[in-house]
């Protein structure tokens, strides 16, 4: 009996121990995580991300190990249950839900502390207008393999709509030729739609605004047309290069310089039958409109004197233009801190970060870590918990915890993101919600 105890019992005794220390190493690590993001301030997920519902969760693990940016522990066991352990990682990819067994994971925007606009569509990406459709950044979905997938879907749901292909007006309107936008339009020439796309810049979208040699991250999606789009991690350069051939290749005409100034419904009975879009230089009427403007909008301002000056700018293009010059980043997003160290990496120049938090809370790791090595080397200077005060021609005066701090300035970068285009959307009629950590 004893024996056949240690043949069965041993061998079951040796894999529980080695199941318990996996179990407990990686609580230990969750834990870990975890509280180096609460102990730095980094627990606002600046993006859709998942809250975990810890009464139907029995903490398979099946949600983190299908997390894309696992590597980056965004997702961790704790106590047996799932959590968002670092959730300045998440980025919205969303197959933690779609792996969840248990139907624990609600996906959500904003959080309690922070609300987040996010303008009401449907399952179909159409909006409480009917015949207006919202694709990609604009709906909260940053990334680009989600606006992509939007904008195809939102013209396959458009394709059914009454009076298309009728000919007597444009199929389709579609505003803006970033990701959403671009596959918006191989979907409706694939569909053999009449519609024209509109861009207010230039091709490419947020993306074409980033700094030169930036690396996007991306994920492989189904283009129509085309076929599939291969990247995971690229430059700014090559995706964009990517975007233009597409253009050519499909034959796609983009509209640039056709700022969108207002659209309006053509009533005619039973309700309306279409949209009059005009634009700074043209006038289309259309069954249908696609909005993939993402959410950029307008820069947002800091309203302090001497603003109004050309050295202030609110992107940056060329890091090469600023050296040997003082230079001053205002911002504590990924856009600011990859302005100031790749400014800082320029020759002659003296970078200076100004921001209104404590912590670069809402900036990838890998940003804060570049910051970081700049500053011990010298080449930058932070100025945390900090405002700009006033701005003139060569200085510049920022208000910080305890003081005022004066600088000799050549140049002012603001990168505090954009306004929503909320008033354009509530002229149109659209409903926008604040969300504070809902679906």
């Amino acid at each position: 009996m004893s024996s056949v105890v240690l043949l069965y019992g041993l061998p079951l005794l040796l894999i529980l121990f080695f199941y318990i220390w996996k179990q407990t190493a990686k609580h230990r690590l969750s834990q870990r995580v975890y509280d180096e993001a609460v102990e730095s301030g980094m627990t606002e997920p600046a993006s859709l991300h998942p809250v975990v519902n810890h009464a139907l969760c029995l903490g398979c693990g099946t949600c983190v190990k299908a997390c894309p940016e696992s590597e980056k522990n965004v997702l961790g066991i704790i106590h047996g249950k799932a959590h968002l352990v670092n959730p300045t990682h998440c980025i919205g990819h969303g197959a933690c839900k779609k792996a969840c067994p248990f139907d624990a994971i609600e996906l959500v925007f904003g959080t309690e502390k922070r609300g987040v606009d996010i303008p009401q569509v449907d399952e179909e990406f159409q909006t409480n207008v009917p015949g207006i459709y919202i694709a990609g950044e604009l709906g909260g979905m940053g990334l680009i393999r989600n606006a992509v997938t939007q904008g195809v879907q939102a013209v396959e749901a458009i394709t059914k709509r009454e009076g298309i292909g009728s000919g007597k007006m444009l199929d389709l309107v579609i505003v803006g030729a970033g990701p959403a936008g671009i596959a918006a339009s191989l979907a409706a020439k694939s569909s053999k739609l009449e519609f024209v796309t509109l861009e207010q810049d230039s091709l490419g979208g947020t993306v074409s605004h980033y700094p030169r040699g930036k690396i996007v991250m991306t994920a492989p999606v189904q283009l129509p047309v085309v076929g599939k789009m291969h990247f995971k991690e690229t430059t700014k350069e090559a995706l964009m290069d990517f975007w233009n051939n597409i253009v050519q290749q499909a034959g796609l005409k983009i509209s640039a310089d056709q700022r969108v100034e207002s659209i309006t419904a053509i009533e005619q009975a039973p309700g309306p039958q279409g949209f009059t879009v005009k634009t700074v230089n043209d006038e289309y009427r259309a069954r249908a409109v696609l909005l993939a403007i993402g959410r950029r909008g307008t820069p947002r301002k800091l309203g302090v004197p001497g603003e109004q000056q050309s050295k202030v700018v609110y992107r940056l293009i060329d890091p090469q233009q600023y050296r040997n010059q003082h230079v001053l980043v205002v911002g504590g997003g990924d856009s600011a801190l990859e302005a100031a160290f790749s400014i800082a990496a320029e020759e002659g120049t003296s970078v200076t970060i100004s921001y209104r938090s404590d912590t670069f809370s809402r900036a990838k790791e890998k940003n804060r870590n570049m910051v970081e090595e700049a500053e011990r080397e010298g080449k930058l200077r932070l100025l945390m918990s900090s405002n700009v005060k006033q701005i003139e021609a060569d200085k510049v005066t920022v208000k910080t915890r305890d003081d005022e701090v004066c600088l000799d300035n050549d140049a002012v970068i603001v990168c505090a993101g954009g306004i929503l285009p909320t008033a354009f959307l509530k002229n149109v009629g659209i409903n926008v919600d604040t969300k504070f950590g809902t679906a």
